[in-house]
């Protein structure tokens, strides 16, 4: 995950490469019901306005994110899947009735698969990228985008070179831009204490 961005701009073209591999992950009934808002350039000052105040980007540490040169907001909509659910080859799912009906929310499944794919499409163009919460200011962002209540948020991914790789030509990540997230020392976890082979 990337949090410090070089001010370059990325090619539209690359962005539309990046988001027709994620509309390739799994969709049940091929729904894909997940969207992007895509702020590029000096729109993405629409995002950090709605979501930090002035004051606290001042000594926001991570200072080379609010230059990401794209901010993409992933939405999950609820009721792509129960109109698709509805049509006749599904209708005998039960599916189409309400969400209330799904005891999964394929929904946030399916964006979040997709922007996992995102995610991994840009690393691989060589791009930074990092999905992060929108903790503050959902409202805010949600009037200043025109974003409907009935689509979920499911956070924002920031976009673009990462900073060290343009400033200094090279892979080696020193001094702040090395510097890791405060819960990357946590240990992860082994196959062992994630599998339960048989059953719980």
């Amino acid at each position: 995950m990337t949090r410090e961005f070089a001010d370059r701009p990325i090619d539209p073209a690359l962005l539309d490469d990046l988001v027709d591999l994620a509309t390739r992950a799994p969709s049940p009934g091929k729904t894909q019901g997940w969207h992007l808002v895509v702020l590029s350039g000096a729109e993405t000052a629409r995002f950090w306005d709605a979501t930090m105040a002035p004051e606290r980007r001042a000594g926001f540490r991570w200072q080379g994110l609010l230059t990401a040169p794209v901010i993409a907001i992933p939405l999950a909509d609820p009721a792509a899947y129960v109109e698709r659910y509805a049509e006749p080859d599904k209708a005998r799912s039960g599916l189409g009735e309400s969400a209330d009906a799904w005891p999964t929310p394929y929904w946030t499944v399916d964006a979040a698969m997709s922007v996992m794919t995102l995610l991994l499409a840009a690393e691989d163009a060589g791009l930074g990228a990092l999905l992060f919460g929108v903790f503050n200011g959902e409202d805010s962002l949600r009037t200043a985008l025109e974003i409907p209540d009935r689509l979920q948020v499911l956070g924002a991914i920031a976009l673009g070179w990462p900073r060290d790789h343009i400033a200094a030509g090279t892979e080696d990540r020193t001094g702040d831009l090395a510097k890791p997230g405060l819960s990357a020392s946590r240990r992860r976890r082994r196959p062992a204490e994630v599998i339960h082979h048989g059953g719980w």
